[in-house]
């Protein structure tokens, strides 16, 4: 056994024990009758209690963070057996125009309230697009050509992920109060929040179909992002300013896999008892993900990011969220 894998090993059983003590709890009969809460919902509020209340041991970091980048990514791909190529084409045509619209408009509008805030303009611009396109992965991919200062980048990556977080507990409550229909509130979960382990969490919150929909409309939004991370690298040479090279895939490869998956699942070539085990177990990867995402994430960081980014960050989430909401609405009925 190499000495990387075995440095992996103690987050991993962490985030897996995390996962299958999520799906254990939502399985519990009182759960599913009174809190009708999902076992991704569940594992987040785990880990994030573990990390607000106790120091994560350091041996678990590597195996922590593989669970949140590549496990969850997987199991975003898995969620492709969920999906019929009928129903993505159905799901995508009209949420197409939704996510171009607001991404966009989102991106603009985040650079702008950052530079009226008077937030640096590095910051500004990694906040602005881990806010309109994909959290924490977008961050990182706009700052390897943005190359802002390492605070910088660790306090964007804490105040998009503790928004998004805080997203997860929020829009089913507004599904409820607003009375959309599960299509449309998909719809705007995978336009509007940020990370795609935070859409997939509060899609499921609702229901399965809404977790379908907003999966497929988030993955439309993430396609974005190499384009966005190229315009990023023009924009700043054009400025004179040293840029690095831009280090993003222009086709995200969890997004050819979730496509490949879905053909599998169209072709109806598994037998149902096997594609029920591979969509359980596809569940439990999901929680394994999430429990990583909510093991790095504690109330305690939004104290070293100070008010003017946080206020950025929240002001253009209101604007995507109001707005993709409104453009569901009207293209989505």
């Amino acid at each position: 056994m190499s000495v990387y894998f075995r440095s992996l090993l103690p987050g991993l059983l962490v985030a897996a024990l995390l996962g299958a003590a999520a799906l254990w709890i939502a399985d519990l009969p009182w759960v599913q009758r009174t809190l009708h809460w999902s076992a991704l919902l569940i594992v987040i509020l785990l880990g994030m209690a573990w990390k607000s209340l106790a120091p994560i041991p350091a041996a678990a970091g590597p195996g922590i963070r593989m669970a949140q980048r590549p496990v969850l990514r997987w199991a975003v791909a898995g969620l492709g057996f969920r999906l019929g190529l009928v129903e993505l084409w159905k799901i995508g045509a009209p949420a197409l125009g939704v996510v171009i619209l607001s991404t966009f408009a989102a991106l603009a509008f985040g650079w702008w309230v950052a530079r009226r805030l008077g937030v640096s303009e590095k910051l500004g611009l990694l906040l602005g697009v881990g806010g309109a396109i994909c959290g924490a992965s977008a961050i990182v991919a706009a700052d390897t050509v943005v190359q802002a200062e390492r605070r910088d980048a660790a306090l964007a990556l804490g105040i998009i992920t503790l928004l998004g977080t805080i997203g997860i507990f929020v829009y089913p409550l507004l599904h409820h109060v607003l009375g959309s229909s599960d299509f449309v509130y998909g719809v705007w979960d995978g336009a509007s929040l940020h990370e795609m382990a935070q859409v997939v969490a509060a899609g499921f919150s609702v229901s399965e179909e809404a977790a379908r929909v907003a999966t497929v409309v988030k993955l439309a939004r993430i396609a974005l992002l190499a384009p966005v991370v190229f315009y990023l690298a023009w924009m700043l040479r054009r400025r004179h300013q040293a840029v690095g090279q831009a280090a993003v895939a222009p086709v995200p490869w969890f997004l050819v896999l979730f496509l490949v998956f879905a053909m599998v699942n169209s072709a109806g070539v598994l037998p149902k008892p096997w594609l029920d085990l591979v969509r359980r177990g596809d569940l439990w990867l999901l929680c394994v993900g999430m429990a990583g995402v909510g093991l790095q994430t504690g109330f305690s960081d939004l104290r070293e990011a100070g008010l003017r980014p946080i206020a950025a960050g929240v002001l253009q989430w209101v604007f995507l969220a109001t707005l993709s909401f409104l453009l569901a609405r009207w293209l989505c009925r």
